[in-house]
């Protein structure tokens, strides 16, 4: 459960890396800001979908096991949330690519808490989901 925890802090840093957008993808940002620690499942490729303007400064938290090989598997997300805007995230989160936690060296399954926050894009006028 602590590294769900670390993960859901971790993923938080790019809301407070918004700056960084007006220069770089989310993807690029997100990858180049997340702490990378042990016991931890580490993104190595993500994916920011495009949601509707309507949704700037919505959260969506994603609840999901990263499996062995660093899939994203048994993904949900809490019913309230608009279907849109639900499957957008989910879409986007079953491409990213982890790589896994270890536990004494060997690669584990890890239930994982992520929120996703949309974020302004900048001069587009679109949206993202940040991570």
């Amino acid at each position: 459960m602590n590294a769900v925890r670390k993960l859901a802090l971790v993923s938080s840093l790019l809301a407070l890396t918004s700056a960084a957008f007006a220069a770089t993808s989310a993807e690029e940002t997100y990858l180049a800001t997340c702490r990378k620690e042990p016991g931890v499942p580490v993104p190595v490729e993500v994916v920011a979908p495009r949601v509707a303007q309507r949704y700037a400064g919505r959260t969506v938290e994603v609840l999901f096991t990263v499996n062995e090989k660093g899939q994203p598997t048994e993904l949900a997300v809490s019913p309230s949330i608009d279907g849109e805007l639900a499957s957008a995230v989910v879409v986007a989160v079953k491409q990213w690519k982890f790589e896994p936690a270890q536990r004494d060296g060997t690669p584990v399954a890890t239930k994982v808490v992520l929120p996703v926050r949309v974020v302004d894009s900048g001069a587009e006028g679109s949206r993202y989901a940040a991570y």
